[in-house]
């Protein structure tokens, strides 16, 4: 084992060099496939000694590239590895999949007493990755697969840390074979069973008390996908589940709306299309389009990944053996 030690004292310099949550300092640690940790003014790499030696030039030559341009981005990263002989494969720029890409499987800290949430599964491991490493990450898996209750809980987790200062909750509210029109009570209350999901995860997650709270001083909000037309969200955690619900203008006006430094998460499964016969998918088009941009992550999860009752893979796996559902291909 071998170990580097590289002084950086100043606090800007750190944060451009380490990325918004870290999402650089990462990123260097999967190229180089080394240990790189900051403490007191000093930085140290540690790994094998090649490798190592990799990564202390890739770090300086981004000190030098961030003095001069303020901040750097996830290609500036791959363009300084790329100089030391290190390539990132296309599975860790887009998200990957988990039989290629290693996955950290860190705990994600919703400080919350008694409640630990931490991923079960390789596919979720690599999910929860794809989260920290991106501000736009795109999933798909079926039911039971962690798309949802992760995402929140990575939502709850940075509202905690202060790296946004709310969370916004979305979903499509598209007909199931039956009709808004004939359930009960005004909008609010039609509305609710398509949020009820998503507030089902929030409430693992946040105190009831808390939650009502954070509503009330909009701090979290729970809103359909029609309500976010015309706004910017910054500083914002966004979250749209369920996204294979939506048509390509809709998905392309949710995307639009990720303001300065938010992140965004958009997932679904293609085998719960409840949109008319002959509409796209927004969430098929919407990979097919940005699936090949570095900066997106694209994760596919699969039955392997359900952790909900045990049933539910052979379930998935009896319908999926149909080959009657139009796939999400990734």
């Amino acid at each position: 084992m071998t170990e580097n030690t590289l002084s950086i004292t100043d606090r800007d310099e750190i944060l451009a060099l380490f990325g918004p949550r870290d999402q650089h300092l990462r990123r260097l640690r999967k190229l180089f496939d080394v240990t790189i940790t900051q403490r007191n003014g000093s930085v140290r790499i540690t790994g094998e000694e090649e490798p190592v030696q990799k990564a202390t030039r890739a770090v300086e030559r981004l000190r030098h590239l961030s003095r001069k341009q303020g901040e750097l981005s996830i290609g500036d990263i791959d363009k300084a590895a790329a100089e030391e002989g290190v390539t990132p494969a296309a599975d860790l720029r887009r998200g990957g999949s988990a039989l290629h890409q290693p996955a950290t499987g860190e705990e994600i800290n919703i400080q919350h007493a008694g409640r630990r949430i931490k991923p079960r599964t390789k596919g979720q491991a690599l999910y929860v990755d794809a989260i920290r490493d991106h501000d736009l990450t795109f999933a798909t898996g079926p039911a039971g697969c962690g798309k949802t209750y992760l995402a929140v809980a990575m939502a709850v987790e940075a509202l905690r840390a202060g790296h946004v200062r709310k969370i916004v909750l979305v979903r499509p509210a598209v007909e199931a074979g039956e009709s808004l029109g004939f359930l009960p009570g005004d909008l609010r209350a039609k509305l609710n069973p398509y949020l009820r999901p998503l507030m089902d995860s929030l409430g693992e997650m946040v105190d009831f008390n808390q939650a009502r709270e954070f509503m009330e001083q909009d701090i979290i909000e729970v809103i359909p996908l029609a309500y976010m037309r015309g706004r910017t969200l910054n500083d914002a955690f966004i979250i749209l589940d369920e996204a294979q619900n939506t048509t390509v203008p809709q998905m392309k006006m949710f995307l639009t709306r990720m303001g300065e430094q938010s992140k965004m998460v958009v997932s679904g499964d293609a085998t719960q299309l409840d949109l008319p016969r002959g509409v796209t998918s927004g969430l098929k088009d919407a990979i097919k389009r940005l699936g090949n941009i570095d900066d997106i992550g694209l994760v596919k999860l699969t039955a392997g990944d359900i952790v909900r009752h045990r049933l539910v893979q052979k379930i998935v796996a009896a319908y999926e053996s149909d080959n009657t559902s139009e796939e999400v291909s990734g």
